[in-house]
C-alpha cells in the first residue's frame, strides 16, 4: 500500500501537469462573459484576431511573455464571473472604442467581428438597459489621419519574420503564433491561417506571394541547416536534392522553383482557378539580405527587420530575392504583360496583350545591342562593335589645372540622388523587335542603336566627352543609343548615321515603376526629417544626421536606392557560372525584362545629364570638375561646403540647369568634402576623387 508522502508526490505532479490556462472552451466563455469581443482581445494582446481564434478552439497556445498576460486576465475575469453563475448586475458601459474592422480567416472569407450578448440581470435587480453594440464599433468624435486601406484577404500584411520561439512578427507590430514545426506546415499555415500577402500592383497583374523571412533560430527548428557552406559561388546556394527537407516539400506535394531551395525559396502548388498557391522564403542566415543593399538589417531584432521589409514592401514591392530582382519584378508587376480580353469569335475571355508592356513573350536585342557570348552575336559572326554606353568613370588630366584651381582649399564632392530614376522619368523605349535601317535620317524621337562618327567633334580637355564613358574623344565610327546622338546635335553638331537598328512601336515603359520608386525615396527621406520644403543650408544639415535618427529607414532607402540601381543592371544580366560556354542561351534571356536596349537608354540619358550639368556649371560660374563616377562629381571649391561654388540668383534662389541641392531624384546631395592637395595626389596616381571622396577606402555604388 502506498504511503502518504508517495500519494502527496503523486499528486504534485499531476498539479505540476496541470494545463497553466484553462481548456479552450472555457477561455471563450470567460470572454464573452466580460463583453470582449475577439478583436479587442486580439488588441490587448497585441496579436491577430485569428490567433485569438486559435487560443478559443484549441489549434495553438500562446509563448512567453503573451502566456502569462493571458493567464492573468482569465483569472481577472474567472474571479468576476465563475461557471454556472450570474454576475450581480450588468457590466458596466463601455466607453466609445475605435472601430473594428472585420476580422479575416486565413482562406480569405471576411468575418464579422464577434460580439458577445450582453448577460441579463435577475429581475429583481433590474438596472438600466446596457446599449446594444453593433459589430463595428463606432469611431470617438476626434477625428485621426486615415490609415492605409487594408486588403481583407490580407489583414496582417505582406509578410512576416517568424523567430524560433514561433513567433511571427508582421508589418505594424503585429506578432503572430505560428505553430509550423516543418516547412510544409508552415507553407500551409501561410496560405490558410497568416493572412498574409499583398494585392496587385496594377488591376492585370498578380497579388503579391507571402514572404516568410526565417532567423537562423527558426531555420533550425524547421530542419533546415543554420548555414549553408562549402560552395564556391553565393549564387549556386541551395540544399541537395536529397536533404530531408526538400523531401518533405516533395512528400506534401509541393514544388521549388528551378532556383531549388536556397537563401530565397519559393514553394507553390499550380494555381485552383484565379488562386495562387504559392509562398516565398528568405532565410536570413543563409545571406538573404546583402549587407550592401540591406545594411544592418540581417542584426535586427525579428520586429525591426519585420518593420524595415514591411515599409519597403509597402512602397516597393514584397521582396522576391535581391533588390536587382525586385527592381525587375516591380516593372512587371506595374506594366504586366497580358490582360483579359474577349474573343470576338467565341465570346471567351482569353490572354491579350497589355498595350505599353514588353509583351509575354523574350525578344532578341539586335547584334550591337547584345553581348558577345550572346546567341545572337556567335551565331552570325557579327564584328561591327557594341554600344557602350556605360556611368561615367573619368579623371581630368592633372595638365589642366590652373594655378587658381590649385590653391582653392578644398575639394568637394557632390552625388545625384538616384540618377538612373531621374533618367527613367518619361523616357520613351521600343516596344517591338528592332529593324535594320542603312544611312538613315536621325530622329532624336525613335529610340534605336545608330552607327555614327563623332570623331570630329572637338571638346574641352577641362570636361569628359560627353559620348564616352571614360571621357575620351571618339577616335571613329561607333554605336550610341539616340539619347547620345540627339545631345550632340544639341550641341550643335551634325548628325549623319551610317546604319540603325530601330523600333517602330515605342512608349515610356519604366514611367509607373520610376513614379511607385521616387515616391518611395522621397516619402522615406521625409520621414527621416529631410523635406522638400528645406532651404539648402537645412537641407545640408538635414542629411547630416539622417541616417543616425532612424537606422531602420536607413535601410529601407538604401534597398530602395540597390532597387533602382540592381532593376537597371538586370535588364543586361550577364551568364553565370564557371561552366558556360560562349554561344549558348542562359536563364536571364527567357525573360521578356531582358533588354539591354533598355538599360543602354537609361544610362545614355543619366550620362547625358550629368554632361548637361558640367557644361552649364562652365557657362554659370567658370568651374570645372576634377572628376566624375557615375553619380558623382568633385569640384575644387573655396570652402567645405557646395554653397560656396554652386549658382544661385540675386533673390538667393538656385540657378536652374546646373546641380541643385534637395531630396528628389536627380538633385544633388553633398557626397564629402577632402583637400584639395589629397585630390590632385590621387589624380596624379590616376585614381579617381569621386570613389573615395567620402574618406578612408570608400567607394560609391555606381550608379544609384
Amino acid at each position: 500500500m502506498a504511503s502518504e508522502e508517495e500519494l502527496f508526490a503523486s499528486v504534485d505532479a499531476l498539479l505540476e501537469e496541470e494545463p497553466r490556462l484553462p481548456p479552450p472552451a472555457e477561455r471563450a466563455r470567460l470572454r464573452e462573459a466580460a463583453g470582449i469581443t475577439q478583436a479587442r482581445l486580439a488588441v490587448a494582446l497585441k496579436t491577430s484576431t485569428q490567433t485569438v481564434k486559435n487560443y478559443e478552439n484549441g489549434r495553438s497556445e500562446p509563448k512567453s511573455p503573451r502566456l502569462e498576460a493571458y493567464q492573468r486576465l482569465l483569472k481577472g475575469w474567472a474571479a468576476k464571473y465563475p461557471a454556472h453563475t450570474s454576475p450581480a448586475a450588468p457590466a458596466p458601459v463601455l466607453a466609445p472604442q475605435p472601430e473594428v474592422p472585420g476580422t479575416f480567416t486565413g482562406s480569405g472569407a471576411p468575418e464579422q467581428a464577434e460580439v458577445a450578448a450582453p448577460v441579463q440581470a435577475p429581475t429583481a435587480l433590474a438596472a438600466p438597459e446596457r446599449p446594444a453594440r453593433s459589430a463595428t464599433l463606432r469611431r470617438p468624435a476626434a477625428k485621426k489621419p486615415a490609415a492605409p486601406a487594408v486588403d481583407p484577404r490580407f489583414p496582417h500584411g505582406p509578410l512576416a519574420v517568424l523567430d524560433g520561439d514561433g513567433s511571427a512578427y508582421g508589418a505594424g507590430g503585429i506578432v503572430l503564433d505560428c505553430p509550423a514545426a516543418t516547412i510544409p506546415e508552415l507553407v500551409e499555415w501561410t496560405l490558410r491561417e497568416s493572412g498574409l500577402g499583398a494585392a496587385k500592383l496594377n488591376r492585370y497583374g498578380k497579388d503579391s506571394d507571402p514572404l516568410i523571412v526565417l532567423t537562423a533560430a527558426a531555420a533550425v527548428k524547421l530542419g533546415l541547416p543554420e548555414r549553408l557552406e562549402g560552395l564556391e559561388q553565393r549564387r549556386s546556394l541551395r540544399l541537395p536534392e536529397d536533404h530531408p527537407v526538400v523531401k518533405q516539400v516533395a512528400k506534401a506535394k509541393w514544388q521549388l522553383t528551378q532556383r531549388g531551395f536556397g537563401p530565397w525559396a519559393r514553394i507553390y502548388r499550380k494555381a485552383q482557378g484565379r488562386e495562387r498557391q504559392c509562398v516565398q522564403l528568405a532565410i536570413l542566415s543563409w545571406d538573404a539580405l546583402d549587407e550592401r543593399s540591406w545594411p544592418g538589417v540581417s542584426e535586427m531584432e525579428p520586429a525591426d527587420i519585420a518593420r524595415v521589409l514591411g515599409v519597403y514592401a509597402m512602397r516597393v514591392i514584397t521582396p522576391r530575392g535581391s533588390t536587382a530582382v525586385s527592381g525587375l519584378e516591380l516593372m512587371t508587376a506595374m506594366r504586366p504583360p497580358t490582360k483579359a480580353v474577349r474573343d470576338e469569335e467565341t465570346g471567351n475571355w482569353v490572354s491579350g496583350y497589355n498595350a505599353g508592356s514588353l509583351g509575354a513573350e523574350p525578344m532578341d536585342p539586335a547584334p550591337p545591342e547584345a553581348t558577345p557570348e550572346h546567341p545572337v552575336v556567335v551565331s552570325s559572326g557579327w564584328t561591327g562593335g557594341f554600344l557602350n554606353e556605360e556611368a561615367y568613370q573619368w579623371v581630368r588630366s592633372v595638365e589642366t589645372l590652373s594655378d587658381e584651381e590649385c590653391t582653392l582649399p578644398f575639394a568637394v564632392g557632390l552625388d545625384l540622388n538616384t540618377a538612373f530614376l531621374a533618367a527613367a522619368a518619361r523616357l520613351v523605349v521600343g516596344l517591338s523587335a528592332p529593324d535594320h535601317f542603312h544611312a538613315p535620317k536621325f530622329n532624336p524621337k525613335i529610340p534605336g542603336s545608330w552607327l555614327a562618327d563623332l570623331s570630329h567633334i572637338e571638346l574641352d580637355p577641362r570636361l569628359p566627352s560627353p559620348f564616352a564613358p571614360d571621357g575620351s574623344r571618339p577616335t571613329g565610327p561607333a554605336w550610341y543609343q539616340t539619347h547620345t546622338l540627339a545631345y550632340a546635335q544639341e550641341l550643335g553638331h551634325d548628325v549623319h548615321p551610317i546604319e540603325a537598328y530601330l523600333r517602330r512601336e515605342t512608349g515610356a515603359y519604366l514611367d509607373p515603376w520610376h513614379d511607385r520608386l521616387k515616391n518611395a525615396y522621397v516619402d522615406t527621406l521625409a520621414d527621416m526629417g529631410v523635406t522638400k520644403d528645406l532651404d539648402d543650408r537645412q537641407f545640408l544639415a538635414a542629411m547630416e544626421q539622417h541616417k543616425q535618427n532612424d537606422p531602420a529607414l536607413a535601410a529601407v532607402l538604401s534597398a530602395i536606392k540597390a532597387t533602382v540601381k540592381g532593376g537597371v543592371g538586370k535588364l543586361r544580366e550577364r551568364p553565370q557560372g564557371k561552366h558556360y560556354k560562349e554561344g549558348e542561351t542562359w536563364p536571364a534571356l527567357s525573360r521578356p525584362t531582358w533588354r539591354p536596349d533598355i538599360r543602354a537608354a537609361v544610362i545614355s540619358k543619366a550620362r547625358v545629364n550629368m554632361h548637361r550639368k558640367l557644361n552649364n556649371m562652365v557657362k554659370m560660374t567658370g568651374l570645372y570638375p576634377l572628376a566624375v563616377l557615375s553619380d558623382c562629381v568633385v569640384y575644387p571649391s573655396p570652402g567645405e561646403s557646395p554653397l560656396d561654388f554652386l549658382p544661385y540668383a540675386a533673390s538667393g534662389k538656385p540657378q536652374p540647369g546646373a546641380f541643385r541641392l534637395g531630396p528628389t531624384p536627380g538633385l544633388a546631395k553633398l557626397e564629402g568634402v577632402q583637400s584639395m592637395l589629397w585630390a590632385v595626389d590621387l589624380m596624379e596616381q590616376g585614381l579617381n576623387p569621386a570613389r573615395h571622396i567620402k574618406g578612408g577606402d570608400a567607394v560609391l555604388d555606381e550608379g544609384e
